[in-house]
């Protein structure tokens, strides 16, 4: 039996982009401390989030892919395999991106397909998903309300992604807001659509979320990890701190697809996509 110990990250980060490698550098400590392999940080965790979503707002630093930033994230990352999220400038583009990495270099990158609100005023869009290798078995990344949509998760799954993890900046709603987190609407979105998509495709579940507030966001945290059978087995809450759980990975897949396989009983002749 062969088990991967994983981590998913609630925390904030903000414009300092040296404060937010120190953060990173002391969450990396503790998380090779406790034997994690898999470390999740937020999206935008180098520079952080927009600070409104209205349209607009001034964006974090715009960091190359094969800059000095991702190579210094790499450095750090060492024998783990960490996933963040940051501001990605390509052909005189900003794109909200995430990247994988360990002290070897980028084993993956990713960037964000669905836009909410205004945020196509600050970024342009992705046009896929991929899975991709690691030491710690295939991976899938998504980012934050990628994960409104089946389709992002699905089409992971079906490229072999074993684990897939998804890096929020998830904010608490904007209207009606609960005085308590716990209770917010969004925040129970959040929450249903991290389960949703590990048991709709039996896989490996980590969501990583800042957390605190920037301008004018209030993040819900809840950082998790969640089964194949859609359970959730390590929870942050609404507060700063870092999910962990082990899990035999092949095991746990073949369990949840043993009698129901959500991806072999497909019939995809009966839902042909017919609007572009």
């Amino acid at each position: 039996m062969t088990t991967l110990r994983m981590a998913a990250v609630a925390a904030p980060f903000d414009r300092d982009l040296e404060g937010d490698f120190a953060r990173i550098e002391k969450l990396i400590g503790e998380a090779k401390a406790e034997g994690v392999r898999l470390l999740a940080l937020p999206e935008a965790a180098l520079g952080g989030y927009l600070a409104n979503l209205d349209g607009g707002a001034e964006g974090p630093p715009a960091l190359a892919a094969d800059g000095p930033e991702i190579g210094r994230l790499a450095a750090l990352a060492g024998d783990l395999v960490v996933t963040a999220g940051y501001c990605e400038l390509a052909d005189g583009r900003r794109y909200n991106s995430a990247v994988c990495v360990t002290g070897d270099g980028v084993l993956g990158h990713h960037r964000k397909v669905h836009q909410p609100l205004a945020e196509n005023a600050s970024y342009g869009a992705g046009r896929g998903f991929a899975a991709f290798d690691t030491p710690v078995g295939r991976l899938g990344m998504m980012i934050c309300y990628d994960k409104a949509f089946p389709e992002s998760a699905r089409a992971l799954a079906l490229d072999g992604a074993e684990v897939v993890v998804c890096m929020s900046a998830w904010p608490g709603s904007r209207t009606n807001a609960a005085p308590d987190l716990a209770q917010d609407r969004w925040k129970r979105r959040f929450d249903l659509f991290d389960r949703a998509r590990a048991l709709e495709n039996q896989i490996v579940w980590v969501s990583a979320n800042q957390s605190g507030t920037f301008g004018d966001l209030r993040f819900v945290a809840g950082a998790k990890i969640v089964d194949p059978g859609g359970e959730v087995v390590a929870d942050t809450g609404v507060a700063e701190g870092m999910a962990i759980a082990e899990f035999d990975v092949q095991a746990a897949l073949a369990t949840a697809r043993r009698s129901m396989g959500h991806l072999a009983d497909r019939r995809p002749d009966a839902y042909p996509v017919s609007v572009p």
